[in-house]
């Protein structure tokens, strides 16, 4: 990291679609200096009447492919407008790395400027992949094994999973240890007053005042949420603490 507030560059063919990123946290964090994000509408980089950025595939089959030209101009000017700086492309789609927590902290921490790539239809034109990844680091990112209509969901849940671990941008950084899949974890259950309502308890140990109490009931609770709801999770847990 520069020390330089993160950038991000969205390139869509849907820039409104990106509006969310003036809301809630993220707003207050552009607003704050503490994130930058600018959204590109990639038609912007065509030359036609029709701003076309799209054709059929060659081979055939249904669907179309994203054009190179468009898509290599855009990253082009925009992967060097930053002179001195280095951004890492990062293209959601599902045949990526699944996204996860630990890559949202990796992110974080080591990159300080992501150009992301919004994809549509059947995908971008593979030699622009071919092109960018020779140039600059570049990551394909799966939010999980799903197909979406394009990038630009994707995007809003990177950017809000990446952007929350910033410095700064949460308001009490504490809470960030102990979400889900912090230390290879779900969250414990949470309470909030009244102590009852509606016939429902909430656990005495938290009323206890015992934070020692407190303390080991929440990290058997995250054992037994981990172990009901992601047994996937709990068998990699095991495996990594018993190699520690």
């Amino acid at each position: 990291m520069s020390g330089m507030p993160l950038r991000l560059d969205v390139v869509t063919i849907f820039p409104d679609y990106l509006a969310p990123l003036e809301l809630s946290l993220l707003g207050r964090a552009r607003r704050e200096g503490l994130l930058e994000v600018h959204v590109h509408d990639l038609r912007d980089w065509t030359h036609d009447r029709h701003r076309t950025v799209d054709d059929t595939p060659y081979g055939g089959g249904a669907g179309m492919v994203m054009r190179p030209e468009p898509w290599g101009e855009a990253l082009d000017e925009i992967c060097s407008s930053q002179p001195g700086r280095t951004p890492r492309i990062v293209v959601p789609g599902p045949g990526g790395e699944v996204f996860d927590q630990a890559t949202a902290s990796r992110l974080a921490e080591q990159e300080d400027w992501l150009v992301f790539a919004c994809g549509r239809y059947e995908g971008i034109d593979e030699r622009v992949y071919e092109e960018f990844s020779s140039r600059y680091p570049l990551s394909v990112l799966s939010l999980g094994d799903y197909v979406l209509n394009g990038g630009e969901v994707a995007v809003l849940a990177m950017t809000e999973a990446i952007a929350r671990l910033l410095p700064g941008m949460v308001g009490n950084e504490a809470s960030l240890a102990e979400e889900s899949h912090t230390g290879g974890l779900l969250e414990y259950p949470v309470y909030t007053k009244p102590a009852g309502w509606r016939g429902h308890e909430v656990p005495e140990v938290l009323l206890s005042g015992h934070h020692g109490r407190i303390e080991a009931w929440r990290h058997e609770q995250r054992l037994a949420r981990t172990e009901q709801r992601r047994p996937d999770l709990m068998e990699r847990y095991r495996t990594i603490s018993s190699s520690e």
